[in-house]
């Protein structure tokens, strides 16, 4: 481990009991409880909140109203109650904490914090109860259904739909039973995929329709449990990256807004430079492949079939000088030797994060690397193989997309 990446491990000390007395809040955990000096956990408190004697709290500078009448029930957000001040220093703690734990210290970067109402897509449960539909996220650690009257996360046009989509579902889900709801904005409108239920006959088919119509859906899929099938799909719903239309596979992945997913690349691109040969891997559809396919030859590799054919076929319609490999990369890493062909490579793991790649990337030659990451325990774990290797972790910018939830990513800077 290089001495620029290295700290001394220190291991937490175990959570005291309360021993009443008054004590100011001074950070947030994990899951997002605020935490005294002396390690005693409150819910609902912010930094600069101070624990009174009976284990109430007086709110602090960064202790704001939450704007939603949901919260804290709503499991769609923990963090209503902090100010951006505070939620910006929960990000960067996090993945300083993350990095700490194996002895990797870096610069941080300003997060980056995605407005409220931007989310592009989200997963949903309904349920049904009589005649009623409840639809919305689960509250905070449980089944429970929050049905929705407001959301200050989704996308106007997303939230709009939900009041419709009840008295749809109602014709579509039986009695006690629920199902998932699965929403996206794409090129030609909104992709909606409701799974768990199996709707059959001559009404259901002319309701969806209808459905869709009326409300000029641009596709409307169900899958009872055999995959996604579309019900309604007038044109190929597409994606657009790097100015490629992409077909998107029903629930496919996107990253949840448009401004997270350009902090993100802006950080790829950065580190990228003018690298003539990328590998881009775990691609997906190509969200930083397709980018980096305007001024460099790319490798894309993913191991779900359904997106790197989209991929494949975006590119050869396009002219793109990327290859699309479909490939497992955790049962079949690439080799040192072959990642060595390449002037830099970016990884955007799923939250296990890479370290069978890692492994092979700690031994290549190439001198840039972008990581990509939703989950900084994982991130850390391969950065400290990369820092052993010999590589340098040059900084890392936090990225807020899931506004007010724990939810932490982050995109890195890694050279030799």
């Amino acid at each position: 481990m290089t001495d620029q990446n290295r700290i001394d491990r220190q291991d937490p000390p175990p959570t005291p009991p309360f021993q009443g007395g008054e004590g100011a809040i001074v950070r947030l955990n994990a899951s997002g409880l605020g935490v005294t000096a002396d390690g005693y956990t409150v819910p609902l408190a912010a930094p600069g909140d101070t624990l009174l004697a009976d284990e109430t709290s007086l709110p602090g500078p960064h202790h704001q109203t939450p704007p939603c009448r949901h919260f804290p029930l709503c499991g769609g957000c923990a963090l209503q109650h902090v100010d951006d001040d505070a939620y910006a220093t929960f990000l960067v703690d996090r993945i300083a904490g993350s990095l700490g734990s194996v002895g990797i210290r870096t610069a941080i970067a300003v997060p980056h914090l995605s407005p409220p109402r931007t989310r592009r897509r989200a997963s949903l449960r309904a349920e049904k109860s009589g005649r009623r539909v409840l639809l919305g996220f689960n509250e905070a650690r449980s089944r429970r259904v929050v049905d929705l009257a407001e959301c200050w996360i989704l996308r106007p046009e997303l939230f709009a739909l939900l009041s419709p989509l009840r008295g749809l579902l109602a014709t579509l889900i039986p009695d006690r039973r629920t199902a998932g709801v699965e929403l996206a904005i794409t090129d030609q409108g909104i992709d909606l995929l409701v799974t768990g239920i199996d709707p059959d006959g001559l009404m259901a088919i002319e309701a969806m329709t209808a459905f869709a119509q009326t409300h000029r859906l641009a596709r409307l899929s169900i899958d009872s449990g055999y995959g996604a099938e579309a019900r309604w799909e007038p044109e190929p719903v597409t994606v657009t990256l790097g100015g490629v239309p992409v077909g998107l596979p029903a629930g496919g992945f996107l990253q949840a807004t448009d401004d997270g997913e350009a902090a993100l690349l802006a950080v790829v691109r950065d580190t990228v430079g003018d690298a003539k040969t990328v590998a881009d891997l775990f691609t997906g559809l190509g969200t930083f492949a397709l980018p980096l396919s305007r001024s460099a030859r790319v490798l894309a590799a993913e191991s779900e079939r359904a997106p790197i054919l989209s991929l494949k076929s975006a590119a050869a319609r396009t002219g793109r000088p990327l290859v699309a490999d479909h490939r497992d990369l955790f049962r079949r890493p690439y080799t040192a030797a072959e990642l060595s062909r390449f002037d830099a490579v970016v990884l955007d793991p799923p939250r296990a994060g890479a370290r069978e790649q890692v492994a092979e990337l700690a031994k290549a030659t190439c001198t840039r690397i972008a990581y990509v990451s939703c989950n900084p325990a994982t991130f850390a774990r391969d950065a400290k193989t990369l820092v052993e290797g010999g590589w340098r972790l040059e900084a890392v910018t936090p990225v807020g997309q899931f506004r007010w939830s724990t939810h932490v990513e982050l995109a890195a800077r890694f050279t030799r």
